[in-house]
């Protein structure tokens, strides 16, 4: 389209030069014929004195003398001269006959009086050559025609045209050539965005759209908005594959963890309806599998329910806790239920936080929950409460076997019990949770066979002391 634009300017450009030319040239020609005729008009004469061959220069140059005397001698090769009778033939001037130019020019003017009235010289053609003309009429009643070439003039208006129609196409083709470059330079990083959509459509979702060297700043802004939400829709992407991958495959967890007591109570029922069970003693541990069995499906339950409102970021009901106390509660419960396993308490005075105190007191208690079902029962533990960077840090440490690199990496898994121990595999996936609801972190160190150290970090605006 702007090449078209283009040619149309420079083909418009070129008729108006061109016109303009013909007009200003034809203008001058026309000047000089109209002070001829004028200065004849002037000069009152008659054939008598126009019976020189250079008469006609010396009427001319009473007006507007020669710059020099070539020309004058251009304007008499290029002028005709002719004097009418009243019949309209050509007389003999200066004693020689009529030249075959002035017939063939009184001829070409068909009426010579309506030349003398015109007030503009004419064009004509003689012997097919163009002329403009005009005629004068004579003191003694003669008209004499006045006639200039304007070959010339139309050699130059023909070769310029001509230089026109041969540069214009190259400055068309050069012009277009460098558009074309121009505008495949600029328009390369939407080429990027064709290839890189293209690509995302195929399940390559990392690619994004490279930088040009020069590009426009609305195709750069561009570029910067396409690569972030082509970020933001990897995100999604990936959060959502993982999301997927962990519903399946806690579903399949929590399937097979609740298929193993509910196989269990199914088995003792059919036991005893086959009346397969006839001593007390049997009946009695039946029931008390069923119940045991029921009691842990219970809590299987609970904890899922538990991690559901976890997910769901559930309004946890705030107020200050003394968090000292509840890590002194938690080293009596642990006392009570394993006398002789050494508990340490470092936790002086009170220290107040901002929190939940139900969702505390379930963190302490599964994170003791697995030092006591993961270590033996002399081993030591050590629980620690300090104020430390503008946070709140709680530990719990044990110097018993510890973890892996490998299981200390899957330990807040969902149904992750390492090295295959009881529970449910639940209670540090609730741990973080928890601890997430309340804005903090929860992170595990452990060395096989030196002990495992979990610290619980509540952040400052959480705590208040």
């Amino acid at each position: 389209m702007n090449v078209v634009m283009l040619a149309l300017g420079i083909g418009l450009a070129t008729t108006v030069s061109v016109l303009g030319m013909r007009m200003y040239l034809l203008d001058s020609v026309d000047t000089e014929l109209m002070s001829m005729r004028g200065s004849m008009g002037e000069a009152r004469i008659g054939m008598e004195q126009v019976d020189s061959p250079g008469a006609l220069v010396a009427v001319r140059d009473r007006n507007s003398p020669p710059s020099s005397a070539a020309d004058a001698d251009s304007l008499v090769r290029q002028a005709i001269f002719a004097a009418l009778d009243e019949n309209g033939k050509p007389l003999a001037v200066g004693g020689f006959a009529p030249t075959a130019r002035q017939r063939a020019l009184a001829a070409a003017v068909g009426d010579p009086a309506a030349l003398v009235k015109d007030d503009e010289p004419h064009d004509v053609r003689v012997a097919g050559s163009p002329y403009r003309v005009t005629a004068a009429r004579l003191d003694d009643g003669t008209t004499v025609l006045l006639a200039t070439s304007t070959g010339t003039l139309h050699d130059v208006l023909t070769k310029t045209v001509g230089l026109g129609l041969v540069f214009g196409p190259l400055l068309l083709a050069l012009l277009g050539g460098l558009t074309m470059v121009g505008v495949s330079r600029r328009l390369r990083p939407l080429e990027y965005m064709v290839e890189t959509s293209s690509a995302i459509a195929e399940g390559d979702l990392t690619r994004r759209v490279p930088s040009s060297s020069h590009p426009a700043q609305e195709v750069e802004q561009l570029r910067l908005a396409l690569n972030s939400m082509l970020q933001q829709v990897e995100s999604a992407y990936r959060t959502r594959e993982r999301s997927a991958t962990q519903l399946r495959r806690f579903v399949a967890d929590a399937s097979h963890e609740l298929r193993t007591p509910l196989s269990a109570i199914r088995g003792y029922l059919q036991l005893f309806d086959k009346g397969m069970l006839r001593e007390p003693a049997e009946r009695t541990r039946a029931w008390d599998r069923m119940s045991g069995e029921a009691d842990r499906m219970g809590r299987l339950v609970d904890e899922l329910l538990t991690l559901a409102r976890l997910d769901q970021s559930p309004e946890l009901r705030f107020r200050n806790v003394d968090l000292t106390r509840l890590v002194r509660d938690a080293a009596e419960d642990l006392r009570a239920q394993q006398p002789d396993r050494p508990v340490t308490v470092d936790a002086d005075g009170t220290l107040l936080v901002h929190a939940d105190e139900s969702g505390l007191r379930q963190v302490l208690g599964n994170l003791i929950g697995n030092v006591r079902t993961h270590t033996p029962a002399d081993v030591p533990v050590r629980l620690t409460v300090e104020r430390a960077d503008g946070a709140v840090r709680l530990s719990v440490a044990d110097e018993g076997p510890g973890l892996t690199e490998e299981d200390a990496s899957r330990v807040f898994d969902r149904f992750f019990r390492a090295g295959g121990g009881g529970g449910s595999g639940l209670g540090m996936a609730i741990v973080q949770g928890v601890v997430r609801a309340h804005g903090g972190e929860v992170e595990v160190h452990t060395t096989p066979g030196k002990g495992l150290k979990a610290t619980v970090t509540l952040p400052h605006a959480g705590a208040r002391g």
